[in-house]
């Protein structure tokens, strides 16, 4: 066998152990059942935002379906200079719903991250230990916060809690795609917890205390990056006290979110949430988003060039390495879809042929170029 089929073999092989270590790791995460326990958590739910007119009413109407109790919740949410009408939105709403307690605060730019300045804006004003983040786009479930508060009863030395984001899609391809490429960022994270090995969360599903916060210097020595508020926290956090940090595992915490409608955005979305994993804490994330992307672009390079005999690997080789990477990864998008969508119907073939060559792009140029976020243009 010549030596590129060997080595391509063999990075096929590594993949395959890294899939199904986090499979392992999702099993061991066991589903959280909540109980009857009367509310004593306080919570403040922060909405950073700009330009979200479209999508503020829909997450400002699950904010008052909240089960939980009224003077429980506050509402901070932090415009980033929005030029449309959600300021006017939260007003409308803040005055059509007294009983919850509500703030609207215009952000301050300090760094080159307006989503962690528009948090640590909020911050010195929360009034609650327990802060939770979500974004504009989003709706959350109205066991949302019952459900977390039973979690943190139940586990009385928690101070950090990740939960599930999914999309809430149209009947269309792309919409899918995206769906199939959420599921599998979304198994990892689960997977991860389960091995011990946390690395990623997503900040429109984040509770941690004021208290975690501070001994964690917030996040200082990441305001270069644009992005992360999320994942740099979660790692400083699993860094100094990784028994307080927890994956909550349980379907009234999913939030929902909206896909992208075009593929630039797509892209430009993918890019920022790639150009974070150079600076990843560890040696663990950063050799799996290497052997991903590795993976993929091997696919994609010998798919281009069998047609013009440049490789002695050979499209038979090439379909069987597709199809025994196929296996494994649906063995992890079966499972966290059956979590996260309730077993909807999930055969991802045609996303699948296209991924290698998607995942490929970002990862490549997530090393080298800039990109769009909310309007505006950022350096890597």
């Amino acid at each position: 066998m010549e030596l590129i089929t060997i080595i391509f073999y063999l990075i096929l092989v590594v993949y395959c152990f890294f899939i199904l270590q986090l499979i392992y790791g999702f099993d061991k995460i066991k589903s959280f059942v909540s109980t009857n326990q009367k509310p004593k958590t306080a919570f403040s739910i922060v909405v950073p935002f700009r330009n979200e007119a479209k999508n503020l009413p829909k997450l400002l109407q699950s904010f008052s379906k909240l089960n939980y109790p009224h003077e429980f919740i506050e509402i901070i949410m932090v415009d980033d200079f929005s030029t449309d009408t959600s300021e006017r939105i939260c007003i409308q709403w803040r005055m059509n719903h007294d009983h919850l307690d509500t703030t609207l605060l215009e952000n301050l730019r300090l760094s080159n991250s307006p989503k962690k300045d528009a948090i640590g804006r909020a911050m010195p004003i929360a009034k609650h230990d327990w802060i939770i983040t979500t974004d504009a786009d989003c709706i959350v479930n109205e066991n949302w916060l019952m459900t977390l508060d039973n979690f943190i009863q139940q586990n009385k030395s928690i101070e950090m809690v990740v939960g599930s984001v999914v999309y809430k899609t149209k009947n269309n391809w792309f919409h899918q795609f995206q769906q199939m490429d959420l599921l599998s960022l979304q198994g990892a994270t689960i997977g991860s917890f389960g091995i011990g090995k946390p690395f990623m969360c997503n900040g429109a599903n984040f509770s941690y205390t004021k208290k975690l916060f501070r001994e964690l210097n917030g996040f200082g020595g990441n305001f270069e990056m644009a992005s992360g508020d999320d994942v740099f926290l979660l790692q400083k956090a699993i860094a100094k006290v990784p028994e307080k940090v927890h994956y909550l595992k349980n379907a009234n915490v999913i939030v929902k979110t909206k896909p992208e409608n075009d593929l630039h955005a797509l892209f430009m979305q993918r890019v920022r949430w790639a150009s974070k994993t150079s600076s990843y804490k560890g040696v663990y994330p950063k050799m799996l988003a290497f052997v991903v992307l590795l993976m993929n672009l091997s696919l994609v390079i010998v798919c281009l060039s069998t047609p013009f005999h440049e490789t002695p690997i050979g499209f038979r080789n090439l379909v069987f390495a597709f199809l025994i990477k196929y296996c494994v990864d649906y063995i992890l998008l079966f499972k966290t879809n059956s979590y996260l969508r309730n077993g909807a119907f999930l055969l991802p073939l045609a996303s699948s042929l296209i991924y290698p060559f998607f995942c490929s792009w970002v990862g490549i140029y997530s090393l080298f170029g800039h990109f769009t976020w909310k309007q505006r243009s950022f350096k890597k």
